[in-house]
């Protein structure tokens, strides 16, 4: 099976008016932390949150008018399952989305939201897989694979499509990796439009299936990661051979990369994304000598990250910046102290956000007390200052 050009502009125009063109922008913050001019697609803008629904409109618009009858299904935890039941509705067609248990209520309520049926079955995304066969086996509905479908590739290879058009002066491509649909439909595009441009994947550490299956090694994945959205085990026939006849390299990135480039975007370039939408910022972090020099492009492709998820992701960027500082102090359990502590902070331009005072459990002795802070400042060197001052007053503070 192939797929060209042509496909990925037919695409296009079945698509155009039922997805949002996004914006290519250049974020002064990011060039600058990457070291790199970065032009970012901001693919988070399209009315599910993620770049998902170029693929889900592009099949649903090819199916016949029997299958259209009878309805489509397609497993999903997530980006798949929202852009399914969006255009399937659109288009007057009924859908199932088949999700697992642990899915959380805010993604099935949004994919009921979007006119939906969602069956919730099985403990893992194979499990629901499996039951989204048999249902299709045995209700007659298509089932809608979120990217080993030609279909589906060609129409999330839009994306790069519409990039190049927009800033036809970038010398290099990064996407996201996860079962490979969106990475093969864009240099597929890359290849035709720009022959010789190099195009790159981008897999977290602890799921990096593509890059072992093009280097002909075992898949090993697991653990936690922020970039779910790219978290798989199995990744697609097709994009595997493609990118393979492609010469696409997949980038590597650390957990904490990942993070780094989520607090980036938010504060920044004020855009939103959910981790796997940020993966292809934090393979320019973690890979500046591949691409000094170059203007890189970017999609941010998906937004849709948990409200609480996001909050800790930034607060733990501001302690690995040294912009929050949390000390502890073992002092006299005498009057006046906590305020001679604070005030001496305040002297500095430092913000205590956090105070606990244990005088019960923590301290050595009953004459004394363990204060806890955590205090905001500037920058690291602002808090290396604040620090010294505090150690000067014989405050006996010590980082936690």
């Amino acid at each position: 099976m192939t797929l060209s050009i042509a496909d990925i502009r037919a695409a296009a125009e079945r698509v155009r008016g039922r997805i949002v063109r996004t914006p290519s922008i250049e974020s002064p913050a990011v060039t600058q932390a990457c070291g790199t001019r970065v032009s970012l697609k901001l693919d988070n803008l399209q009315a599910t949150g993620a770049f998902k629904e170029r693929g889900a409109a592009n099949r649903l618009s090819l199916l016949t008018a029997r299958e259209r009858e009878a309805g489509v299904i397609a497993m999903s935890a997530g980006n798949h399952a929202q852009a399914v039941a969006r255009h399937a509705t659109l288009l007057g067609i009924a859908s199932t989305i088949v999700m697992p248990r642990f899915t959380p209520s805010t993604k099935v309520a949004r994919t009921e939201g979007f006119g939906a049926r969602v069956v919730l079955h099985g403990d893992t995304l194979a499990e629901a897989a499996a039951h989204a066969h048999h249902l299709a086996r045995t209700e007659g509905l298509t089932f809608i694979h979120p990217y080993d479908d030609p279909a589906v590739i060609a129409g999330q290879g839009t994306l790069a499509l519409e990039m190049l058009e927009d800033v036809p002066d970038i010398d290099a491509l990064i996407f996201p990796t996860g079962g490979g649909g969106m990475v093969t439909g864009c240099a597929v595009a890359a290849r035709a439009l720009r022959p010789g441009m190099p195009v790159f994947g981008v897999e977290v550490e602890g799921y990096q299936a593509m890059r072992q299956r093009l280097a002909g090694q075992p898949v090993q994945v697991g653990g936690p990661t922020v970039a779910e959205g790219i978290a798989v085990r199995d990744v697609g026939s097709l994009p595997l051979e493609m990118l393979k006849r492609l010469g696409v390299e997949i980038l590597v990135v650390p957990e904490h990369a990942v993070e780094q480039a989520i607090a980036l975007l938010a504060e920044g370039a004020k855009v939103v994304a959910e981790g796997a939408g940020a993966a292809g910022v934090a393979a320019l972090l973690t890979h500046p000598d591949r691409f000094a020099g170059l203007h890189v492009g970017t999609v941010v492709c998906g937004g849709n990250i948990d409200s609480r998820a996001l909050s800790n992701v930034l607060l733990r960027q501001l302690l690995r910046d040294g912009r929050i500082l949390r000390l502890t102090f073992d002092i006299p359990d005498r009057p006046g102290m906590l305020a001679q502590i604070a005030a001496r902070i305040s002297e500095i331009g430092g913000n205590v956000i956090e105070v606990q005072h244990q005088q019960l459990f923590g301290a050595p002795t009953v004459q004394s007390t363990e204060l806890h802070l955590m205090i905001e400042v500037r920058d690291r060197a602002q808090g290396e200052a604040m620090i010294a001052a505090l150690e000067a007053g014989d405050f006996g503070v010590r980082r936690t």
